[in-house]
């Protein structure tokens, strides 16, 4: 599972094993290493975030400063997107 960051004790990551066809383009963040029921949260294509589910049970809070940092750096998501899946798709 391709770690794109950490903030602070979350892992920020891609699944490798992504469905096909290819899923638009999100994260998922787990609390310590990558978990298979990780919250899941789409990235827009004008870098904004929509939560698709909390599966990690992330409290309400952390969330919103985590989906706060994703939003800033979202281009940066994007561009290792691109570079690990060789094309990008966006939700919205």
């Amino acid at each position: 599972m391709p770690q794109v960051f950490k903030i602070g004790s979350y892992w920020v990551y891609f699944c490798s094993d992504e469905n096909e066809p290819l899923e638009p383009i999100h994260v998922h963040v787990s609390q310590g290493r990558p978990v298979k029921n990780a919250t899941k949260i789409w990235i827009t294509k004008h870098g904004k975030c929509y939560l698709c589910h909390n599966s990690s049970n992330i409290p309400e809070h952390i969330l919103n400063n985590i989906i706060r940092v994703l939003e800033a750096r979202s281009s940066e998501i994007i561009e290792k997107w691109k570079n690990f899946f060789g094309k990008i798709d966006y939700y919205c």
